[in-house]
């Protein structure tokens, strides 16, 4: 078994939800009421989408870089 790590962002909705994504797995999201639950869905998540692809011959991208950014507007 492989181990895979990838960065996750978490965002609060306007009802008060953490929204979880994984940039690097494209449409790989969830969320959760507080953010620990958040991140444990959001770790299934990742592993449904790894077995998705391993189950059709995908590749599985692997996180290279991540940055931050900042703009003044």
């Amino acid at each position: 078994m492989r181990k895979y790590k990838y960065r996750i962002v978490i965002e609060k909705d306007e009802d008060d939800v953490y929204i979880v994504s994984c940039p690097a797995l494209k449409g790989c999201y969830s969320q959760g009421v507080t953010i620990e639950e958040a991140i444990e869905n959001i770790k299934d998540a990742i592993k449904l989408h790894i077995e998705a692809r391993k189950s059709l011959g995908e590749p599985i991208p692997i996180e290279v870089l991540l940055d931050e950014v900042e703009v003044c507007v």
